[in-house]
């Protein structure tokens, strides 16, 4: 009998460990804002891109597991692969979201349908750690619906070892026949279509469905050199070589060349994308008071450190900017020198009927 409550004792602990993270310790952190456990038992949902928070491994914080233990409030938390997936998630009403992690244009969009609730921004004590260059932008002039979380470029990732040093830092690379089934691209729209205007030198905003015909027809010819599209799976082909050429996001390739250092990057001198993600609230959102708990958490220098560092992508917070602790603490990729800079375009949300007519392109692309 007390062999038989010794082997049951063993696999609870075992089970309660697993359950509980695989033994996630705990960290003692330093907090500015103001946390109670009034709406403890309550629930939040979080719906953001994937590998874009801190989760506790590689002795990483647990950012959702420390707002639980400060707060009491049980954090749900599922990831979205592009800012149009999110979108027709956030629109079909299928689940509620309380924080969500958009993209620019898409926050002007949603803000334009009334799909956001207004930020009350002076009850964040940690709002001012916002950078000022990342206050006022286009699409949120205001600062009503969102807060700054993460800023980026797109640019070209490669890998030497299989297309030789002498690689044109263009985005002509991707068409380049000497690189036939080497190359991946977006499986997006925007960006897709990002890649196409940018080396034919057009408006990533055009309103001119001329414009976005040329760049349609400039992506089905790239298809002959195209291994596959692709989002998250970029990660795998390019780390262990199955794929040689890719645009992504600048953070990402920093995650990359962790697992191959073959790896390297550019970005194109005719110009590329350039982004902020920033958090918000849905109109739908059934715990706004947590919502602002969670948005003033992510704040906290100690935290908004953590995401900068495990993510890998520039920051907007002026306490990681110029924390010389910061693992990426004025990396020219992130932070290149203003001579360094490249040519940048925002995506604005642009009208219905432009949208509709790329999206109907995209999909003759990707059947072509």
């Amino acid at each position: 009998m007390k062999k038989s409550l010794a082997v049951i004792t063993v696999i609870t602990i075992i089970i309660t460990l697993f359950l509980s993270g695989c033994g996630y310790e705990y960290v003692e952190l330093n907090l500015e804002g103001t946390y109670h456990k009034n709406l403890a038992g309550t629930d939040l949902y979080v719906y953001n891109w994937g590998e874009y928070i801190s989760d506790g491994a590689d002795e990483s914080i647990d950012v959702n597991k420390e707002f639980e233990k400060l707060t009491g409030i049980k954090v749900h938390y599922s990831n979205f692969e592009s800012n149009e997936t999110m979108y027709s998630q956030i629109k079909s009403g299928g689940v509620s979201y309380d924080i969500i992690i958009p993209s620019d244009y898409m926050i002007q969009r949603l803000i334009k349908e009334d799909m956001l609730k207004k930020i009350d921004t002076s009850s964040l004590v940690n709002y001012h750690y916002i950078a000022d260059e990342y206050k006022g932008l286009y699409f949120d002039e205001k600062d009503e619906y969102s807060v700054p979380y993460n800023v980026g470029m797109v640019g070209i990732i490669y890998n030497p070892t299989l297309t030789g040093d002498d690689i044109d830092h263009s985005w002509n690379v991707l068409w380049d026949k000497q690189y036939k089934d080497m190359v991946l691209n977006f499986n997006n729209p925007r960006d897709a279509f990002m890649t196409a205007q940018m080396k034919l030198g057009l408006d990533l905003n055009s309103e001119k469905k001329s414009d976005w015909d040329k760049a349609a027809k400039l992506l089905i010819e790239g298809k002959k050199n195209l291994q596959s599209y692709v989002m998250d799976e970029v990660y795998g082909k390019m780390e262990t070589g199955e794929a040689a050429i890719s645009p992504y996001y600048a953070g990402d390739y920093l995650t990359m060349v962790e697992n191959n250092p073959d790896l390297e990057f550019f970005y194109p001198e005719e110009g590329t994308n350039i982004f902020v993600d920033s958090i918000c609230i849905p109109s739908s959102a059934q715990n706004y008071e947590a919502a602002l708990m969670y948005i003033d958490f992510l704040l906290e220098p100690q935290i908004a450190c953590a995401n900068a560092e495990y993510i890998g992508y520039a920051s907007p917070h002026t306490d990681v900017i110029n924390n010389e602790e910061y693992y990426y603490y004025q990396n020219e990729i992130l932070y290149p020198d203003e001579k360094d800079i490249p040519k940048v375009q925002y995506y604005h949300n642009i009208k219905d009927e432009i949208r509709s007519y790329y999206e109907t392109l995209w999909i003759d692309i990707k059947l072509f």
